[in-house]
């Protein structure tokens, strides 16, 4: 007796050990896999990312993870021991009781195990059609609450909903079918359970009426059966849940086996800078096969200048962009940075040479400090004042109640368009690089602030290769050389002066501007009389 009660104590020390010790390597194991996907995903394509919605994303891997966990459990602490105790108890049996009994108890695991797997694997299709609902309803809520202005803007809240409740209906309609199969699974697995153990109390209670064994034995056998059964009827549930696990890491290894990742040489040598030089030498790019996106250009970018990229909408000034940071690879010709082809150096060399400040600057959802010392991480933070002030946010971070702990909000929204872009500017001063890209970096601002931050890109851009993407053409006159793009090809290029006197394609963009800012002025000038009218009436 007082064995038993400390086999009893025993036995909760001990799984409460093995939870202890079993919880340190699962968890590993987890953040592991977890760190793989999240740095795979970083390294696949642009196309990629722009392809796939990020809502589904994490949903995937969030279930897989948590199915990695299950997975661990289930196999080390229920089939494993399971199936030690299924042994046990047959090699028992066979040597105290008729060879029957070992016949009649392995044939109904074998019964239960056959059932179970069938069931299960039929179910499988169920779990799959519920994750991908599951998968579509994560995707859509996360869409429409990243767009919730734009959500407000066109009135569609109610349509909005009802996407979000069309994939919550299959969600609902595939989670009660799975239900429903698993009720069908459990009676099945308890039905060839009782049938077993029937049978093999109906031949043991023979055997007692025939005297061959005894009561007691019939108490043992009884007793052997029932803690046999009841961990097998346990495995249907870990089968069950190891399947689903199965099925919701299968989701996250899907990710892992897509390869669409530009590819590096595996002896590329950094990229070395000297000047630095960009060239970009007979370059094709498309897109898709059927739509050519550039056609033959030949762009250079001497050390130390400012060149400008300008051209209607559509005429590929982004696509020079992404190819220069080899988001893309050209499809003929080649980019080169100092004679180096993009494709024989380093990604991560390459990206820390150039600096971008985007047209639409997209923040992370956290203090202003963080975003701007994002350039740099390990920058001091009299570096982070200084590019502040070159970015001319001094006056307004001083003016926020928490100054630099302002939260921005998701994307940045709780600023203006001319602050994200300062601070998109600020970011990239303090990374300072030798690569300077302007994609439309004043686009968002108004005029005293254009001016303002037009004048600190100045001081900025000395001593660095300046490629500036421009629609604005008032901002790129001082370029150096100013190439124009008309439907993916190089029509001319020349200083500002030099285009002008082209009278060309250049020169109608530039007057056309001109008249629309006249426009302005003209209605600005008009606005402040008829306010000085007023004021004096």
């Amino acid at each position: 007796l007082l064995a038993y009660g400390l086999l009893r104590v025993s036995n909760t020390f001990f799984t409460e050990l093995r939870n202890a010790v079993f919880a340190r390597a699962s968890q590993r194991t987890v953040r592991t896999l977890g760190v793989k996907v999240f740095k795979h995903l970083h390294r696949l394509s642009h196309a990629f990312h722009q392809e796939r919605q990020t809502g589904g994303i994490s949903r995937d891997i969030e279930r897989g993870t948590r199915g990695v966990n299950y997975l661990l459990f289930f196999l080390v602490f229920s089939i494993v021991p399971t199936a030690f105790e299924i042994l046990a108890v047959s090699v028992y049996l066979g040597l105290n009781f008729e060879f029957i009994y070992v016949i009649a108890t392995v044939g109904t695991i074998i019964a239960y195990c056959w059932f179970t797997a069938v069931v299960t694997t039929w179910r499988t299709q169920f779990r799959e059609r519920m994750n991908e609902a599951e998968t579509r309803t994560n995707a859509t809520s996360v869409d429409a609450l990243l767009n919730y202005e734009t959500v407000k803007y066109f009135n569609n809240e109610e349509h909005e909903t009802n996407r979000f409740d069309t994939h919550l209906r299959e969600w609902e309609k595939a989670s009660i079918t799975s239900e429903k199969t698993l009720a069908f699974l459990n009676i099945g697995q308890g039905s060839i359970i009782a049938i077993g153990l029937v049978c093999l109390l109906y031949l043991a209670a023979t055997d007692v009426v025939a005297g061959t064994i005894t009561l007691g034995d019939f108490i043992m056998l009884n007793a052997f059966l029932m803690q046999m059964y009841i961990p097998l009827g346990f495995l249907g549930t870990t089968l069950r849940e190891v399947n689903h696990a199965m099925t919701d890491i299968r989701n996250m290894f899907d990710l892992l086996d897509v390869d669409d990742i530009l590819p590096e040489r595996e002896d590329a040598p950094p990229l070395e800078i000297t000047g630095p030089e960009i060239r970009f030498s007979d370059v094709e790019f498309s897109y898709a096969p059927t739509r050519s996106i550039l056609r033959s250009i030949n762009i250079d970018v001497p050390p130390g200048h400012k060149v400008a990229v300008v051209g209607r909408s559509g005429s590929g000034k982004s696509t020079l962009v992404r190819l220069l940071f080899r988001f893309y690879d050209v499809t003929s010709g080649s980019v080169t940075i100092d004679g180096q082809d993009l494709r024989n150096v380093t990604l991560s060399s390459l990206h820390k040479a150039i600096g971008v400040v985007p047209q639409d600057t997209v923040l992370f959802n956290d203090t202003l400090y963080y975003n701007i010392k994002y350039g740099r991480p390990e920058c001091t933070d009299e570096e982070l004042t200084q590019a502040v002030e070159q970015a001319q946010l001094t006056e307004f971070i001083e003016s926020l109640p928490e100054g630099y702990e302002t939260v921005v909000g998701e994307r940045g929204l709780k600023l203006s368009g001319g602050e994200r872009q300062r601070v998109a500017i600020a970011r990239t001063l303090l990374k300072d690089p030798p690569i300077l890209i302007l994609d439309e970096a004043t686009s968002s601002l108004d005029s005293r602030s254009e001016k303002m931050i037009q004048e600190a890109l100045e001081v900025v851009s000395q001593n660095r290769t300046t490629l500036v993407i421009a629609h604005r053409l008032s901002t790129i006159a001082d370029a150096n050389k100013i190439y124009v793009l008309e439907q993916g090809k190089v029509v001319e290029s020349g200083s500002h002066s030099e285009l002008l006197a082209l009278n060309g394609t250049y020169a109608d963009m530039w007057w056309l501007q001109q008249e629309d800012e006249d426009t302005i002025n003209k209605a600005v000038a008009l606005r402040k009389d008829l306010a000085d009218i007023a004021r004096a009436q």
